[in-house]
This record gives C-alpha cells, sequence and structure tokens, in this order.
C-alpha cells in the first residue's frame, strides 16, 4: 500500500515550543516494524510554511525540516492591499467601545482580503501534491485558512491546537463543521475550546513529550562563567519568545521587588532572560528603570537552551497564556523547581507545594514571595526539583506523545 501523503501547514512567524515539539515528533519517522516512532512507510510528510524563520543566527526551518528528508514549501502570500489596511483602522475608531466587536470587524477584512485567497492556494496545493491529510501546527485562528482548503477540497484536515485561544462564531462554526479532529496539547486547552462551542467529541488531549535522553551540551559552570554569574549566586531564569503574553516584565518586577526585600543581605541574586522578540527593547528600558542592569541579562536566542536552564537555580514562567509549555518539561527534567503562573496549561505541570509554586498572572510581588521561599532553602530547591524529574519521566515522555499523535493519524486516515 502506498504511503499517505500528509501536508503539515504552519502559519508561524517565529521559532517556538510548537517548533520544538514538531521537529520532535518528524524525527521519529522510523523504519517499518520499529515501534520507537512514526512508520515511515505508511506516511509521507510534506511541510507547507508561511515564512522560513530563523533558529537563531545558525539556522532557519527550512533548514531543519529538509535535514529530516522532508520537503519544504514556502506558501507565497501578498501584502494587504492599502485599503485593508485603512478599513481596519476606520473599524477600530467606529468600534473603540466594544473589544469584541471591533476584533471581529477587523477579522471580517482579514478574511475577504488574505484568508480567503491563502485557503485557494492551500487548496491547489492540497490538490497538486494528491495530499491525503492537512496536518495543521497552531490553532484554529491561525490555521482558519487551512480549514477552509479542506473544505474546498474534501480532504480531511487535523489541527493541532498548541495554545489556548478565543475564536469568534466563524470560527468555531468552521471547526465543527470542516475539522475533522482537534489534538489539544493539554486538558485546559481541551475545556477552553469546548466551552467555546467546538464540540467534544472531535477533541483529543495528546500532551507533549520530552526525551529523557535530552542532555546539556555546555556545563552549567560554563554558562555561568560566561555570563558573569558566581558560583554561589542565585541564579533566576526564563526562556521563550519575548512577546507580550510571555509577560517577562513581572518577572524583571519581582526582581526589583527581591532587592527591595533583600537589601544585600544572603547570596546575590540574578535573573538570566534566554530568548529573543518584539518585546526586547521594552524589557531592557525597564532594566534600567529599575536601576537592575548589573543582575539581569539578556542572551538572546540560544540554540542550546536545556544548558541555559540547567545551569539556573530556579526557573519563572510568567506567561498569561499558554497551551503545554514544553519549556517547563526541560525544566523539570533537569530537575529545577519552577515558578509559573496559575494558566492554562502550566497549572497541569506545575504541583504547587510539590514541584514549584503556582502564582496568580500579573500578581510580581506574590512571584516575588515564591521565589524567596526557594531562594531561603536548598533542600527546598532540590526536593521540588526532583519531584518534577520524576514526575516529567513518568507522564510525559516523548514515546506517548509520539504514539498519541500516530494513533490520530491512523483513525483521520481510516
Amino acid at each position: 500500500m502506498p504511503a499517505k501523503q500528509i501536508l503539515i501547514l504552519d502559519t508561524g512567524k517565529e521559532w517556538g515550543g510548537g517548533t520544538n515539539s514538531l521537529i520532535e515528533l518528524l524525527k521519529r519517522l522510523v523504519p517499518e516494524g520499529s515501534n520507537r516512532g512514526i512508520d515511515k512507510t505508511k506516511y509521507h510528510f510534506t511541510a507547507l510554511f508561511y515564512n522560513n524563520y530563523k533558529k537563531g543566527d545558525e539556522s532557519d526551518i527550512k533548514s531543519e525540516i529538509e535535514k529530516l528528508g522532508i520537503d519544504f514549501l514556502v506558501l507565497e502570500h501578498k501584502k494587504q492591499p492599502a485599503i485593508a489596511k485603512i478599513l481596519k483602522e476606520v473599524f477600530r475608531a467606529l468600534f473603540f467601545f466594544s473589544r469584541r466587536l471591533k476584533k471581529y470587524m477587523v477579522f471580517i477584512i482579514d478574511y475577504q482580503f488574505r484568508i480567503k485567497n491563502n485557503a485557494k492556494k492551500i487548496a491547489h496545493t492540497l490538490k497538486d501534491l494528491k495530499i491525503d491529510l492537512l496536518y495543521m501546527n497552531n490553532q484554529p485562528s491561525s490555521n482558519l485558512e487551512g480549514i477552509i482548503a479542506s473544505k474546498i477540497t474534501g480532504i480531511p484536515a487535523l489541527q493541532h491546537s498548541r495554545i489556548e485561544t478565543c475564536l469568534n462564531p466563524f470560527e468555531v462554526k468552521a471547526v465543527n463543521q470542516w475539522l475533522r479532529r482537534m489534538i489539544c496539547v493539554s486538558e485546559d486547552v481541551r475545556e477552553s475550546f469546548v466551552e467555546q462551542g467546538i464540540n467534544a467529541s472531535i477533541c483529543d488531549v495528546v500532551y507533549n513529550g520530552i526525551d529523557q535522553n535530552t542532555m546539556p551540551m555546555i556545563t552549567a559552570s560554563e554558562i555561568r562563567k560566561k555570563w558573569g554569574v558566581g558560583e554561589d549566586d542565585i541564579l533566576i531564569g526564563t526562556v521563550g519568545s519575548l512577546m507580550r503574553r510571555k509577560r517577562i516584565e513581572d518577572l524583571i518586577s519581582a526582581m526589583a521587588e527581591l532587592h527591595r526585600r533583600v537589601k544585600g543581605q544572603g547570596p546575590r541574586v540574578k535573573v538570566i532572560i534566554v530568548g529573543e522578540g518584539p518585546e526586547m527593547d521594552n524589557l531592557q528600558r525597564e532594566v534600567v528603570e529599575k536601576g537592575l542592569q548589573g543582575d539581569v541579562i539578556f542572551t538572546g536566542f540560544q540554540n542550546d537552551a536545556i544548558s541555559y536552564i540547567n545551569a539556573m537555580d530556579i526557573f519563572v514562567l510568567p506567561s498569561e497564556k499558554e497551551g503545554l509549555p514544553r519549556v517547563i518539561l526541560e525544566a523539570m527534567l533537569m530537575a529545577k523547581p519552577v515558578v509559573a503562573c496559575d494558566t492554562t496549561g502550566s497549572s497541569e505541570l506545575v504541583v504547587d507545594g510539590q514541584t514549584g509554586f503556582l502564582v496568580p498572572v500579573k500578581k510580581p510581588e506574590i512571584m516575588a514571595d515564591a521565589i524567596l521561599k526557594l531562594i531561603a532553602s536548598a533542600d527546598l530547591r532540590k526536593k521540588f526539583g526532583q519531584n518534577g524529574k520524576t514526575m516529567v519521566l513518568e507522564r510525559f515522555s516523548i514515546g506517548s506523545y509520539i504514539s498519541g499523535v500516530s494513533k490520530i493519524f491512523e483513525e483521520v486516515l481510516a
């Protein structure tokens, strides 16, 4: 029997946790008879991306996909005409009193000038390549044109939703009518979609997984020495794209609060922020305004993030919205205590008082309280870290992730 043709659609603009999880899946295309991955005699993958986004300064998504023997295509999409931009600004002004209505009117403009055109192009690709399944790697709002292309062609579509998001009525209807199945990376993500009106019967939970053999490439002492962190310093850190929803400014505010409370007592505390993104300049200005220049380190994007996590004493994720943050899995694998906001995804990974602390969103003073408890006790840091490592090895294996996704491939293509 010939291999089923699967087209991967990704509309993202930058490298993130969802990219890493997709790569981990595609790395595990294995020969027939092996039970350690996806049988590559059953499936042939082609990747269709909107952007060939970079992986730091050393690589890009096209290079990484092609290393795996998978063809990589870029969807050519034109910029929206000036009239579309003008109409959006008009609607934003007219509907200033209702954020929801304003957002929906902007969506209508996007639909007319961008989404429909892209859907037609995707539909042509599906037909030209004789695709059997469209596999989308984002969430329904950003993959709407793929869902519409599935409707146009009759080719089944599978959505891998990696983050919680708010859908408008049109998107809910499109998902229910034209999407065959939706993989949700956490129970919280599934529940959020069901509450918005998505049929529960098409939603399946498959947790992200992590390879237990993942090891740092650089020692913790080398990382700390490179960035001027002393052996006795407490290093707090985070990893991720520097965008608004990550709320890195709350970590900086918590650091300022720690300085105010500690006042030079105990070990020196430093923060390391690994990643790049549109908020970099704003965050650097905030560090200067708070007088933290000597204690907050920006490293930019790092290909070997796991080595940086391994060099930290405490890992913090202040995001206000996630799906199932892979970076927390990495921190737990490295036996690091985690402080995270009590949000979708993070709350399913961090067991409050056992593997770390969950704190409210946008409350840096409470975040500082949690961090102080961990600074004060090396034993507590070690206990939480070991508990987290045990949990990730038992519940979030890469094997479970691969088998879960493979099972849904088989069911949709049956």
